[in-house]
């Protein structure tokens, strides 16, 4: 949901933003992560359908900087040449604010703060620690490293995901077309006959008759049932609990978990490298994870405070796994720790993408199999009367 907020942000008074955020509480988060105070919260009402708005292009942005910098233009001309190129008005519109706030002598982690629905956190923080070390390039480096990994994994789910929902799709049209079209003809042929018919054939009929007398309140259920799940899909509490529902079946929930800490560990190494306190880092990329994986996060963060070694923490708080502990024990032996994490992150990637693979190579048959058995069934059960009929004329 998009909201329209009044704040009073540091060093810069009283703005209006629109942020992108699931509830109001999560609002006054992104708020208060930038020591700002809350005014007033406005919901942006946007109906049924999605509000088009332009979408910052992140990564494309980091490159084409990075691309002047390396150049060897400064900052701000660099700013200055991406507006010049820019065609879309609300991206160059981001981006000339953006070079206003650094003529007033604004650091460049500053400025971007002012746009947090084109800049997340952990972009800023990145550019933040790279302003104490004084090597943006490196920061622009690994934070389009990192987006790029991110991207291709979600990639790969994605892709791999298309051909069998793709196949579930046509096979369900298929199947209530027959039923709702097809069956319902062959019910009024076969009525007559209806004592001598087997009785999944009978019920076929049945069915014929319940779309040809009741099909406007079934298509009025059938619609009513859709507009609930499309509306439930949009509420965040309602995609909590069937996230909840999923991690409840072991083999999912190991893998989504899996595919959870590989986020957790690529981010992790990233703030890590990039100079950030392990602490400040935990606290940023809890906002990444899962609502149930942030209490282990505060958890480890805590633990750490108290003086426990980050993998030791970590395996009490349950956010590693048997290899990645070992990991982070030789990341601790020889400081290497940023690294390491993203070497946890790589090897959790490489285990996910072995075992979508597998099971896009096992679920694909055994879809076909079942569709082909639904579909073929039902048109066994329509013919069967016909082949009865031909036996007893024979």
């Amino acid at each position: 949901m998009r909201y329209t907020v009044k704040a009073v942000l540091a060093k810069q008074g009283t703005v209006l933003l629109q942020l992108d955020a699931a509830n109001e509480e999560e609002v006054r988060s992104q708020i208060a992560a930038q020591g700002g105070m809350v005014l007033s919260i406005q919901r942006n009402f946007a109906g049924w359908l999605p509000r088009s708005r332009t979408r910052f292009p992140l990564t494309h942005f980091s490159h084409e900087l990075l691309s002047l910098l390396t150049a060897g233009l400064s900052l701000v001309e660099s700013i200055e040449t991406l507006i010049e190129k820019e065609e879309d008005g609300g991206v160059r519109k981001i981006i000339e604010e953006m070079l206003a706030r650094l003529y007033e002598g604004m650091t460049f982690s500053h400025a971007l703060e002012a746009y947090p629905q084109a800049f997340p956190p952990l972009y800023i923080a990145t550019i933040r620690a790279s302003e104490r070390t004084g090597d943006l390039t490196e920061a622009l480096t690994r934070f389009i490293a990192y987006q790029t990994q991110m991207d291709l994994a979600r990639k790969k789910m994605v892709g791999a995901s298309i051909y069998p929902v793709l196949l579930l799709v046509l096979g369900m049209l298929v199947s209530v077309f027959l039923l709702l079209f097809v069956v319902p003809k062959f019910s009024a042929i076969y009525e007559d006959i209806g004592a001598d018919l087997p009785w999944m054939s009978l019920m076929l009929i049945k069915w014929g008759r319940l779309v040809h007398e009741s099909g406007w309140m079934l298509a009025g259920s059938a619609a009513v049932i859709f507009s609930l799940l499309v509306y439930g899909f949009t509420r965040a509490a309602f995609r909590a609990r069937l996230l909840q529902g999923l991690w409840r079946i072991p083999a999912i929930g190991e893998r989504m978990r899996i595919y959870q800490l590989a986020r957790f560990y690529k981010t992790l190494g990233m703030l890590q490298r990039g100079g950030i306190p392990i602490t400040k880092a935990l606290e940023m990329v809890s906002d990444l994870l899962q609502a149930h994986f942030r209490p282990r996060v505060i958890m480890a963060a805590t633990l750490i405070r108290e003086g426990k070694t980050i993998s030791s923490a970590m395996q009490i708080a349950e956010l590693t796994t048997a290899v990645g502990n070992r990991m982070l024990r030789v990341g601790e032996r020889t400081g290497l720790m940023g690294e390491m994490m993203e070497r946890i992150g790589n090897f959790h990637d490489e285990e996910i993408a072995r075992w979508v693979e597998w099971m896009t190579k096992l679920v694909e048959p055994l879809l076909m199999a079942v569709i082909g058995t639904v579909i073929g069934g039902i048109i066994i059960l329509m013919y069967m009367p016909i082949f009865e009929l031909a036996g007893s004329i024979n």
